[in-house]
């Protein structure tokens, strides 16, 4: 880790609802320049978790720091300086444009005292290159394909500019394409200096994606690490209670599973 950047710690967090722990004493550390990504069974706590490092769900106890500080000491639009989150199936005003979707990122750096300003331009520009739609920037965002509005949310995320950026499952309803294009760029996002930690449902896509991959079940963390040192055939079957072959993809060899019938 930088000391400019030091990602994202997760200390002893504890997190539920009245009567109903979810995620149990998480404890993660993701340096500058990284992709993890949340895997395991539906109801598992990753979005819980995920909620949490994003500050909108009060944890139990335990802390999340992000970039050195606990966000939970942090007013919200501090914390908004240092987290970045797009949530899953997010809304956006359907007229606007994809250069108007992408300002709303900058709201976090407006105030009384600041307006809009060269630098928040320049924001604006920089994500809109960076997504690869900036000949999109005057088109409506109701007139884009789903991978493309895809991109321009993520566009907008990114110019909020925080070291840390939370994705919950960015590439639902996504076709096989636009699947790749998104992980890609979540690679360059991360080239950039940046922490960013994204729930997957598909165990090859955040295998492939991810140099850290963080699996979980009922609310605890079972294994984290390199995808090619902790996929193997008894992960999954306690993941997901299934048997399965773990093949190796052709170039990069990252695990590849293959359910077997159930008998």
């Amino acid at each position: 880790m930088t000391d400019a950047n030091p990602g994202l710690e997760v200390r002893g967090l504890h997190a539920g609802y009245p009567g109903r722990p979810v995620v149990q004493d998480v404890d993660l550390t993701l340096p500058a320049g990284h992709v993890a990504a949340l895997v395991g069974p539906n109801g598992c706590g990753k979005s819980t978790l995920l909620r949490a490092m994003a500050r909108l769900h009060r944890p139990d106890s335990g802390q999340v720091r992000a970039d050195g500080a606990d966000i939970w000491n942090l007013s919200q639009r501090q914390a908004a300086h240092q987290i970045a989150l797009l949530p899953q199936a997010p809304r956006a005003p359907e007229a606007v444009t994809v250069a108007g979707l992408v300002r709303y990122g900058r709201h976090p750096h407006q105030g009384l005292l600041r307006q809009w300003s060269r630098e928040d331009e320049q924001a604006v520009r920089d994500a809109l290159d960076a997504t690869g739609i900036t000949a999109l920037a005057t088109e409506r965002l109701d007139r884009l394909s789903g991978g493309q509005r895809q991109r321009c949310l993520l566009a907008m995320v990114l110019a909020q500019h925080t070291p840390v950026v939370l994705l919950d499952e960015p590439t639902s309803a996504l076709d096989l394409g636009h699947v790749g294009d998104v992980l890609e760029l979540v690679r360059r996002v991360a080239a950039s200096g940046r922490t960013v930690v994204m729930v997957l449902h598909d165990l090859a896509s955040a295998a492939r994606c991810a140099d850290t991959l963080i699996a979980m079940k009922d609310g605890r963390v079972v294994a984290q690490g390199p995808p090619r040192t902790i996929v193997d055939e008894a992960l999954v079957k306690e993941l997901y209670q299934v048997d399965a072959d773990i093949l190796r993809a052709p170039g990069d060899g990252s695990p590849v599973v293959d359910p077997r019938a159930r008998g």
